[in-house]
């Protein structure tokens, strides 16, 4: 059973999150006095040209912030839920954790688990959101923050805040951008939850579900066939990653919205 929903001051929150998007959001909360009371984030991974073991951003903020850091290999685990009960919150954050939550978990925080999703949703659910909306030319995107349920971003949308996508936003630039946007609508559902007006949520429309495939490697080389217009949007929204390519002169060249650039 969750603990309780009686209103607390201040709100016990658990923050979820791993990569850089989710940084602004955690930081955000912490500013505004809504410092987490835990953090959840993926095991270190080894990366780069030495293998050495990489601590997420999440987990850097959270540990220059004096936040305990809480990093499971499953949340299926029962410990894990044990754990998670123990700390009795109020709500979980969820931002680009990486991991799918359990029923049992998402039952867990008396006000359930907020996830902070780059796209207007129902368009563009799943692991890709920003990218596959470059790519497909849509001229408009945002941030939604969604009551998680056991379904793929199918959840009710508490809040939504929408931003035109610029002709030079790259994948990078637009990242950036619904990053802060999302920091700044979950306070907002924050704030309003610690004043005991819970945000009401609103069912997504079951018109207009399109789902964003995670990227691929392989996606990444430009294939002289496709028109100028659909290779441009490949170029932008593949900047930074996969980051688009093609072979020039015998060479894998990286292509820009400036032009190649040195080889891949």
């Amino acid at each position: 059973m969750p603990c309780g929903v009686t209103q607390i001051s201040p709100l016990r929150i658990v923050f979820a999150g791993t990569p850089g998007f989710a940084v602004p959001a955690l930081e955000r909360l912490i500013r505004e006095g809504f410092k987490p009371v835990a953090v959840l984030t993926q095991p270190d991974r080894r990366a780069g040209r030495g293998r050495r073991l990489q601590s997420s951003p999440v987990k850097l903020a959270a540990l220059e912030a004096g936040i305990a850091v809480h990093q499971p290999v499953s949340l299926k685990d029962a410990d894990f839920c044990v754990w998670l009960r123990d700390l009795c919150p109020d709500l979980l954050v969820v931002v680009a954790y990486g991991q799918i939550l359990p029923l049992d978990v998402l039952q867990v925080p008396a006000y359930g688990c907020w996830n902070i999703h780059a796209s207007l949703l129902p368009r563009w659910r799943g692991a890709a959101p920003i990218q596959r909306a470059i790519e497909a030319g849509d001229e408009e995107t945002g941030v939604c923050i969604m009551q998680m349920d056991a379904g793929l971003d199918t959840g009710a949308v508490l809040a939504r805040c929408s931003t035109a996508i610029l002709p030079d936003d790259t994948g990078g630039s637009l990242h950036d951008r619904l990053a802060g946007l999302g920091a700044n609508a979950l306070l907002n559902c924050v704030r309003s939850l610690q004043a005991g007006a819970v945000p009401i949520p609103v069912a997504q429309e079951k018109n207009g579900v399109t789902y964003a495939a995670k990227l691929e490697k392989a996606e990444a080389e430009l294939e002289w066939t496709a028109d100028a217009g659909t290779l441009a949007r490949r170029v932008r929204a593949f900047n930074p990653w996969p980051m688009a390519w093609c072979d020039m002169a015998g060479e894998r060249t990286r292509i820009t919205a400036d032009g190649p650039s040195r080889p891949a």
